[in-house]
Parts: structure tokens; C-alpha cells; sequence
């Protein structure tokens, strides 16, 4: 959602571009790779309150401090808002949430060791600074007024927009925080194939993640609320994506899709032009109100790409984002989950035969009851806890198949361990969480910020 304006490219001229800019990121399995990214809230230490993009210990303070590794500032109307180094990024979301979109690494290993860099990197930042950064998929003290908005001209249009499309979509904007993985397919057909599992199992790997049981100091009924943001935020551009289970999915039918779901903004002359509600496909007919007779570049194409906010989303790579963010070790724990099982021929066989029958109506209920209630949601007779005991038996196998080692001789099945105890268990992080406010915490999430910072 926050990554820099594409201002410039090519005219868009047809349809068959936007298609054949898809295909083009079909890769060789030896040329796949894998990217992290991850997002986390940013609060002071003496009141636990999220930072502000000025000051002497804000968030431009922040990035500012991680120029000293070595990563050069994007700049937008006088401001940092970004950091660029060896094709990875630091981002800014809107409510201040400081993002890591990594870059595309070969293995599980190396995309755990530059999450480790980085939070290195920013714990050391935080330190001078008296800040700190958590890792939750919703700030769970915070009340939406409370939260300081970072000044981007894209967050400006959609903070108006967001309001008319549904009652969460600013919480989902400024309170949210999310771990994704970005991944590569061989051919139309492989993408298709794991565009399909990958919606699939997003409810597993929310249950699995769920860690966002408070709003606004308390407990809300929900294990992800994070998750459960995403059903009231904008239908035109959220949800499972129906189509892509259908006879005919293609590049072609992602295309159909995403020309009609309504745009945001077009960046022009430095400067964001607000064209909310405006279709790519009018736009494509120089019938933009904001812009009467102009026509589309393919940066104005992949600017779009990224306003589009489906459980798994289709680039040039699948991003797979149903996850609540997290610590430390569940970061790389997300990465090992979809590269054993999109990355290994046998595994991406066994999800796709474990999923290839159920409903669209079973797909919703899914979506649905899981960020209520995790692990413990019923299906055909059993629960999530049981299919996420097969989908982790699935993708370790897939990952041994794979036999990417690190120095100590260890292949990516090291990263799943920490779901191990919660499959075990069958209690989510999020349980955890309110086992602790009920009992030690004595009410309050205070402590959170304390125990679970990184």
C-alpha cells in the first residue's frame, strides 16, 4: 500500500499490456525467489504513545537514524518517507506503522537474516531515541483519534474515500499491522494453482498468526480483529476473490478484475490528483474527470496494482497477506509456511488436492468465523487446528524436499518450530494475549507493550 509513486512508463494503449505485464513475471523455478515484509507499530517509552511523523523522536527521526546503515531516503514534499537499499525498502504506513518490504531472496534463511538486520537496526535507532517498536496485528491501546497520520499525499485521498466504502477502513489504514510473503510462479497455469491454494489456506495462516485480540485497551471478541478489519473496509477491493476458483482464471481474468475496481489517486507532476471512485478502465478512455482526454502510463498501471487489497494479491509475484504481525520469530516462520508449500512440485500438489473441493460458501465461512475464533473454527467435522496440522505437515515435507541449507547444516523446516507448540496446543497467540491480561497483566495491555516489543 505505501511503496512510492510510479509516475512514468509507456502509454497503456490496450488491454493485451496490463496482460502481458502480468505474464512477464513468470520466472524458471531456479530464478524464484522469496521477499518478507512486515509492518510494526512505533511508540515512546515514557507514555507508550505511537510516534508522530515530526519532532526530535518521531518517526522521520527514525528513518533519519537508519540512514546510518546505509539506505538512502525517498523524499515526497520535503519529507523522508521511505529508505531504498539493495532492492529492499522501509516504508511508512499511514498511522506511523514502520514497514520492511524486503528484498527477493533465495532462501528462507536469507530473508530471515535481513529481518534480523533490520530490526537490529531499528531496536538500535529506538534506543537512542527512548522509542520502541511491537509487533500485533492491531494497536491494542489506541483509540483511532489518537493516532498521528504521516504526511503522504496518497493517505491524504484515501483517508476521504475510505469512510464511504465501509466502517473500518481508517482502522484498517492507521491501527493495522500485517507479515506477507511475496513469491514467484513458473507459468499462467502455476500461478493460477497457487493463486488458488494460497486463498484457500489464508484462514489458516490467520488462525496460526492471530494476534490482535484488543481494541482500545480491552479485549474485543475477536483473536484477529486485524483480520476481521478487512470484512468492512472496501468489497470493491478486498475479500477471496470468487473468480479466481472459476473455469477461465487467468492473467487476463485478474486484469477484467482489477480495471474495474475503483482507483485512488494519479501521481502527476510530483504531486497525488485525487480520482477516488474513477475506474483504470475509464481512465484507460480519457474519461477521468481529474484528468478529461489523458491517458494511463504503465506506472500509473502498477500504482494501481498496489491500491488493490485481496487476500492473496496478484503483481509480477503472489502476495500472500492474511497474517496478523508478530515477534520476531513468527516473522520468518510465514516466509518457510508458503515457500514449503508453493516451492516444491509434491507439496503444491497435496495443498491444491487438500483444498480443490471445497465451496466457495465453505471458503466464506472460513473467512468469516476464523478471526473470531482462530484455530477452534469448525470445518467438515473437524477444525482449523486440523488442517493446520496438515498444511504444516505439508509444507516441512516440502521444505526438506527443497534441502536449502544454512552454515549449521539446518534446512527451512527450522522456521515452522514456533507454530509447532501452537498446532500443539491448538491455543493462538492471541489466547496467549488475553490468558496474561485476565491473569498477571491485572486488565491492562500496558505490559504488552513491555514483554512483546522487539
Amino acid at each position: 500500500m505505501s511503496a512510492p509513486a510510479q509516475p512514468s512508463g509507456e502509454p497503456v494503449v490496450s488491454k493485451a499490456q496490463l496482460v502481458e505485464y502480468l505474464a512477464a513475471g513468470s520466472k524458471r523455478e531456479d530464478a524464484w525467489r522469496v521477499g518478507t515484509e512486515h509492518e510494526k507499530f512505533a511508540f515512546r517509552w515514557d507514555d507508550l504513545r505511537p510516534l508522530p511523523y515530526e519532532g526530535e523522536r518521531g518517526i522521520g527521526a527514525v528513518l533519519d537514524g537508519l540512514r546510518e546503515f546505509g539506505w538512502e531516503a525517498v523524499a515526497e514534499a520535503g519529507n523522508v518517507i521511505a529508505l531504498s537499499k539493495d532492492g529492499a525498502h522501509v516504508t511508512l504506513e499511514p498511522g506511523g506503522q514502520v514497514e520492511l518490504s524486503g528484498a527477493p531472496m533465495e532462501t528462507v534463511h536469507q530473508t530471515c537474516r535481513e529481518v534480523d538486520e533490520h530490526l537490529t537496526q531499528v531496536k538500535r535507532i529506538g534506543a537512542r531515541l527512548n522509542v520502541a517498536f511491537l509487533g500485533l496485528g492491531f494497536n491494542p491501546k489506541w483509540r483511532l483519534e489518537d493516532i498521528p497520520w504521516m504526511p503522504k499525499g496518497r493517505y491524504a485521498i484515501m483517508r476521504r474515500y475510505m469512510p464511504t466504502r465501509g466502517r473500518l477502513g481508517l482502522d484498517m489504514m492507521a491501527r493495522t499491522c500485517t507479515v506477507q510473503a511475496n513469491l514467484d510462479f513458473a507459468s499462467e497455469a502455476d500461478m493460477v494453482k497457487k493463486f488458488r491454494v494460497g486463498l484457500a489456506l489464508q484462514p489458516v495462516a490467520t488462525a496460526l498468526w492471530a494476534n490482535s485480540p484488543f481494541v482500545d485497551g480491552k479485549p474485543c471478541g475477536f483473536l484477529s480483529y486485524r483480520s476481521h478489519i478487512w470484512t468492512d473496509t472496501d468489497p470493491d477491493r478486498t475479500g477471496i476473490l470468487p473468480f479466481v476458483f472459476e473455469d477461465g482464471m487467468s492473467f487476463e481474468r485478474y486484469v477484467d478484475y482489477a480495471l474495474d475496481v475503483p482507483m485512488y489517486f494519479v501521481y502527476r507532476d510530483g504531486r497525488y490528483i485525487d480520482v477516488a471512485g474513477s475506474s483504470f478502465r475509464r481512465f484507460m478512455e480519457g474519461k477521468l474527470d481529474a484528468l478529461p482526454g489523458q491517458l494511463p502510463t504503465m506506472g500509473d498501471w502498477t500504482d494501481h496494482l498496489t491500491t488493490i487489497f485481496p487476500e492473496v494479491r496478484l503483481k509480477r509475484y503472489l502476495e500472500v497477506r492474511g497474517a496478523d504481525g508478530g515477534p520476531w520469530r513468527r516473522l520468518c516462520a510465514l516466509p518457510a509456511l508458503w515457500v514449503g508449500l508453493y516451492y516444491d512440485g509434491s507439496a503444491l500438489d497435496a495443498a491444491w488436492d487438500m483444498v480443490k473441493t471445497w465451496t466457495i460458501e465453505e471458503h466464506r465461512a472460513l473467512r468469516e468465523g476464523v478471526p473470531k475464533d482462530g484455530l477452534r473454527t469448525p470445518f467438515r467435522g473437524a477444525t482449523v487446528r486440523e488442517l493446520a496440522q496438515q498444511v504444516l505437515a505439508i509444507a516441512r515435507e516440502g521444505l526438506r524436499r527443497r534441502a536449502r541449507l544454512d552454515a549449521y547444516g539446518r534446512d527451512e523446516a527450522i522456521y515452522l518450530e514456533t507454530l509447532d507448540g501452537i498446532v500443539q496446543t491448538g491455543r493462538t497467540p492471541a489466547e496467549e494475549l488475553l490468558a496474561d491480561y485476565h491473569g498477571r497483566w491485572g486488565g491492562s495491555v500496558d505490559e504488552l507493550f513491555r514483554e512483546h516489543c522487539y
